[in-house]
């Protein structure tokens, strides 16, 4: 939710700021974001897995990233340039994903592996429900901004104190604790890709798969407006109607798959069909450059992230090399979820000018996560 509103918002903000300026503007902002979240999964990661205390190393760093985070949206509501804006985004993807590295990591950290894919499933849930529906709750405050940030802030922060409050974690003072050190912080960014090649190729997967996604996610108010030719007030009531159109596909293929994976005992095939659905859902517009076109890529494109975002953490979790460092593994991994929001939004902006139109996004992505969905064929170590 917090991703969702806080793109939505930011979009709406950026054109009001400068129309003329909005797409490059738009990809400006969150390459700086993302930036910032590069830095925050790993090297939290990394503090979480030296963090000893009576919460246990995860919660308090859990903690203080919804803290920061939502601290940032409440500031992000009040900023009147595009320099404010850009330092408030960057905040809130340096908290969340500060908040996100230490929760992923729960999974391997506490969930056996034959029930995976059902926890999967329910974080799964979680990020494409809150990606749909954010924008619905962002839209109910278009024209008080501010005060749909605050509400936002609230709610998020809320969740997550009730989060750590009811799912505690074992005090681990006791256990040892590896000497901590800068070169710590350096590995913190890097997995061995030949040593660990089912990693390198799951990572891959995972980075091209987000990295179409969020082509589309980012500059959905903007293929609304530019492409079928809506209004900006037209566009900003549609395109959160257009995540209420894509609900149903969520929750029926999140709730489908994770818990087909587990029956099955096979990840790969599950993510494979996923990915293939998300390329050929990105290409219904060039068919239908209408708002029914739109709708039905909404849906089909839902459908297969809800698929993928269900059983990629299953599948990726048995892909961590070393057990010692869930943590900061995790947060490599998890890099390639962000990473995709620095790269992504520069990618499609160089293609809209390039190619003169926002259509020529949409063949684009479809090729981008098509080879995402093949590069999961290339690992070995999991069925």
């Amino acid at each position: 939710m917090a991703y969702g509103v806080a793109l939505y918002y930011v979009a709406l903000q950026v054109e009001h700021l400068d129309p003329d300026a909005k797409t490059g503007n738009l990809a400006m902002i969150n390459a700086l974001g993302a930036v910032a979240a590069m830095l925050a999964q790993p090297i939290v990661g990394v503090l979480s897995d030296q963090t000893r205390s009576r919460y246990g190393s995860r919660r308090p760093w859990m903690l203080a990233g919804a803290l920061i985070g939502s601290v940032a949206l409440l500031t992000s509501g009040l900023a009147s340039g595009l320099a404010a804006l850009t330092v408030c985004f960057m905040l809130v993807q340096f908290g969340f994903n500060a908040f996100q590295g230490p929760f992923s990591a729960l999974l391997p950290d506490r969930v056996p592996e034959r029930l995976r894919g059902r926890f999967s499933t329910g974080v799964g849930l979680g990020v494409v429900l809150g990606s749909a529906v954010g924008p619905i709750l962002g839209s109910l405050f278009a024209d008080d901004i501010a005060l749909g940030y605050t509400v936002l802030a609230g709610a998020v922060l809320l969740g997550i104190v009730l989060f750590v409050a009811l799912v505690p974690d074992r005090d681990n003072r006791g256990e040892p604790r590896r000497p901590f050190s800068a070169r710590a912080f350096l590995a913190a960014f890097w997995v061995n890709p030949v040593r660990h090649r089912d990693f390198f190729w799951g990572f891959t997967g995972r980075i091209l798969l987000f990295g179409g996604y969020t082509m589309l996610s980012t500059y959905q108010l903007y293929l609304a407006q530019e492409y079928v030719g809506l209004s900006i007030d037209d566009a900003a009531q549609t395109v959160p109607l257009l995540g209420l159109v894509s609900l149903p596909a969520v929750i029926i293929a999140t709730a489908i798959a994770g818990p087909l994976s587990d029956r099955l005992g096979r990840r790969k095939p599950v993510v494979l069909g996923a990915g293939l659905l998300i390329s050929f859902g990105a290409m219904i517009p060039l068919a239908l450059p209408s708002v029914l076109g739109l709708a039905l890529s909404h849906f089909v494109v839902a459908a297969g992230f809800g698929a993928f975002v269900s059983v990629d953490q299953a599948l990726m979790s048995t892909l961590l090399p070393n057990p010692d460092d869930f943590g900061k593994d995790l947060g490599v991994l998890n890099l390639a979820a962000t990473l995709p929001t620095t790269i992504a939004p520069v990618l499609a902006a160089g293609i809209v000018h390039a190619f003169g139109g926002y259509g020529a996004l949409y063949p684009a992505v479809g090729v981008i996560t098509l080879l995402g969905a093949l590069a999961v064929l290339r690992i070995r170590s999991v069925r």
